[in-house]
């Protein structure tokens, strides 16, 4: 896989002019332009082949064309690459793999709709569930190793979740489970939890149909130069796109619509050197959370995400808008948000860190600025080194939290404007500042309706500069 070299000089320029100063967002800016042009594109052979000349035929869900499909990608990639064309219609599939030099394009009309049997998705491949390293049940698109390959098009990606497929298998009675029915919570996550806090090894984690481990709609593994553009995915099974490992990433103007349980909406995890722009989420979870393994194994892996663009994007409902976390073991470095709307009584948070001292790690230098937000239920900007605390985990790696900077975000209506906790008896968020931003509506804080501001455990360097909350000028903690 290969990056340009100025992505992973980033971090070392940032770091020693930001720590316990005043942030100045001029310079991480530039950096955000330099990254933006370093991050290689795909491109792709003027070759077609439609998945129809190799047997996919629309509306016959008896009899799932994804042997066609798949052999149209292997076609395709051994020829030297083009594009794989779906066609108008609604084509009912299983499993499909993508190929290096493979575009994967859905013309306008073109529906997917995937075979809700998770038996369909046997035998596992290697993956990670919650940042946990196993075999699990195959995604529904999947690719591992690849180079040069993208899904683009208008047309529609459906997993097919709902109350009556996949999303009971969370084990929620919300979500239609009842006693006697598959679920992740009948013994299969705690044992691959358990799994990866023992240090079993990868080779032994299989998953079976019967641990109810929901498979990702999209899980791209170890891939480079990828690009992702235009299409609509909804009703994932489980979190919709999921890059992991993965390098010069582009997910530009796609719709994530995905109502269920852990339905997140893009989780790149492990990845460096991505752009997410133009995209809109309505989620039952995450919009975005940018992740790096959970506890032991992300530890090991020792790989951050890091060097990621997000801008221009629309959230409505989902429990936050751009998270970090909380499988964040492996940590995280220069994250650069801006221009994006959010508004939806059921959106949770704007910008949300949530870690732990099961996880490790070190988070750094988040800029945030430009962000218009209607209503959100709880907080503007939320950190939190508590999340989670009643994880069965080794608690013997607390995280760090450092460098973060928000920057005119305007809020019509939340209970906070902004949440931060940290851990008892240490500082470990630190150098957070938050510049020219409006707070209207805000409904309570720590000590009157008006303020607005909730501070707890080990937290300092905390700065307002110009932050009105509620027509009020709040001034800076003394921490």
């Amino acid at each position: 896989m290969r990056m340009k070299k100025n992505l992973f000089l980033l971090c070392a320029f940032l770091v020693p002019a930001l720590i316990s100063a005043q942030i100045s967002s001029k310079d991480a800016w530039k950096q955000a332009s330099k990254l933006e042009k370093s991050i290689e594109k795909t491109s792709f052979p003027k070759r077609t082949y439609n998945i129809t000349d190799f047997g996919a035929k629309p509306d016959m869900p008896e009899a799932p064309c994804h042997d066609a499909i798949n052999l149209a990608i292997v076609t395709c990639n051994q020829a030297g690459g083009g594009t794989v064309i779906v066609p108008k219609g609604t084509f009912y599939t299983g499993p499909i793999t993508l190929k290096s030099n493979v575009n994967f394009h859905l013309e306008e009309g073109a529906v997917l709709k995937f075979d809700t049997n998770p038996e369909l998705y046997m035998p596992a491949v290697l993956t990670r569930w919650e940042g946990v390293d196993c075999y699990n049940m195959r995604p529904l698109i999947y690719a591992y190793g690849e180079t040069n390959l993208a899904i683009t098009g208008k047309g529609v990606i459906d997993g097919q979740g709902s109350m009556e497929t996949w999303w009971p298998m969370c084990g929620a009675k919300k979500y239609g489970w009842k006693e006697g029915m598959i679920g992740q919570n009948c013994g299969g996550r705690a044992k691959l939890l358990a799994w990866g806090e023992s240090g079993e090894p990868i080779y032994k984690r299989l998953m079976t149909v019967q641990d109810g481990m929901r498979p990702q709609l999209v899980n791209l593994y170890r891939c480079d130069r990828v690009l992702v553009e235009g299409v609509t995915m909804q009703n994932s099974p489980f979190w919709t796109l999921h890059p992991l490992f993965c390098t010069n990433l582009i997910v530009r103007g796609v719709h994530f619509i995905n109502r269920g349980p852990n339905g997140d909406g893009c989780d790149p995890e492990s990845c460096d050197g991505v752009i997410i722009e133009n995209c809109v989420f309505d989620t039952g979870d995450d919009c975005i959370a940018i992740k790096s393994g959970r506890n032991r194994d992300g530890r090991t892996w020792g790989v951050p995400s890091q060097n990621i663009i997000v801008r221009n994007c629309k959230m409505y409902d989902g429990h936050g808008g751009v998270v970090i976390g909380s499988e964040i073991s492996g940590g995280y470095k220069n994250l650069y948000v801006e221009n994006c709307e959010m508004d939806s009584p059921n959106l949770d948070r704007v910008i949300r860190i949530k870690t732990s001292n099961c996880r490790g790690g070190v988070i750094e230098n988040v800029f945030v600025r430009n962000i218009k937000v209607g209503v959100c239920r709880e907080a503007v900007l939320r950190i939190n080194l508590q999340y989670e605390n009643r994880e069965i985990c080794d608690r013997n790696f607390p995280p760090t939290v450092r460098n973060v900077l928000c920057e005119n975000i305007t809020c019509e209506g939340s209970n906070l404007g902004v949440y931060y906790v940290g851990l008892e008896g240490s500082d470990n968020v630190y150098n957070i500042q938050v510049d020219n931003c409006e707070f209207n509506n805000v409904k309570k804080g720590s000590t009157s309706p008006e303020d607005g501001i909730f501070i707890k455990g080990g937290v300092k360097d905390v700065r307002f500069n110009n932050l009105k909350i509620n027509g009020q000028i709040v001034k800076s903690p003394a921490l």
